[in-house]
């Protein structure tokens, strides 16, 4: 093992503890499908009407469920077909969401094209860079017993304070974007080993786009660390998806994105409330 020099130890103890807080709500599925349109004409028209009013009748229900919600997208082009999105307060309940739509008689239509599981995620980049100057000022090590009772009186405060973006609901906008994103963890360029304040800066500047846009989009950034292929999910919600454009293409240019960020695939759909199901799988784009 290579010895550490007396500069790198010096600089290793003035840096502050590298892993922001976070807080978790709402646990998140993305179900995408794609419709099996030569099967279902075929089917005579009074069995289509069973199983549309079936399936209607079930995301009518799961639109309002007391445990979170549901929301049914048409998505634009070829990489699917539906967008089933479900908020729910635990991966069991989103699991239960999950058997609920395998259950139906539509489902027989419905061939899964992805899937996305994540939890809503807040990361506290600025309180986190503040308590961490405290406690080290008091001398306290990171992860002993009064550095973790300082952390978790700052995470109960915090949890209390944003308790509506932890846990909210599917905005009832027309329009939908999603798409997984990575932070870079290669060798040129690594996130990971910058300096927490460094993040807090870049993360600041990053946020300042978003704020822009707060009257015309509805953000929902979701962590996916340990739970699928990316590190975070973004849902942008709006009435006008042009939008969706301006703020990610404004975004590519602060440096969190231009040298840090890894996008994946992206994906455009159109709200259709459960009730007029039966005209989407007719072929005609609901009102």
């Amino acid at each position: 093992m290579a010895s550490i020099t007396k500069a790198e130890f010096q600089t290793a103890a003035r840096e502050l503890h590298a892993v922001p807080l976070t807080l978790e709500g709402t646990s998140v599925l993305h179900q995408m499908f794609r419709f099996r349109w030569a099967d279902w004409r075929k089917l005579p028209d009074a069995q289509k009407q069973e199983i549309v009013g079936e399936a209607a009748t079930s995301l009518e229900r799961m639109e309002h469920d007391v445990s979170g919600q549901s929301a049914l997208f048409s998505i634009l082009g070829h990489k699917a077909d539906l967008l089933l999105l479900h908020f729910r307060n635990s991966f069991d309940q989103l699991k239960a969401a999950e058997l609920q739509v395998a259950r139906l008689r539509l489902s027989d239509f419905l061939e899964p094209s992805t899937s996305y599981l994540s939890v809503v995620e807040l990361g506290l980049y600025e309180s986190s860079v503040k308590l961490y100057r405290q406690l080290r000022e008091q001398g306290m090590e990171p992860h002993s017993p009064e550095w973790n009772a300082q952390v978790e009186e700052t995470m109960q405060r915090q949890k209390e304070a944003m308790a509506p973006r932890l846990f909210p609901q599917i905005p009832p906008l027309r329009y939908i974007c999603f798409y997984p994103m990575d932070r870079r963890r290669g060798e040129d360029k690594n996130w990971y080993s910058l300096p927490i304040e460094e993040r807090q800066r870049q993360m600041e500047e990053h946020g300042l786009v978003g704020r822009r846009y707060a009257g015309t989009v509805k953000q929902i950034i979701t962590g996916s660390i340990g739970f699928d292929d990316w590190e975070w999910g973004v849902d942008l919600f709006a009435e006008e998806p042009l939008v969706f454009k301006k703020l990610i293409y404004e975004m590519r240019f602060d440096e969190v994105s231009a040298v840090y960020a890894l996008f994946g695939t992206f994906y455009v759909g159109v709200r259709c409330p459960a009730a007029k199901l039966g005209d989407l799988v007719e072929g005609n784009l609901p009102d």
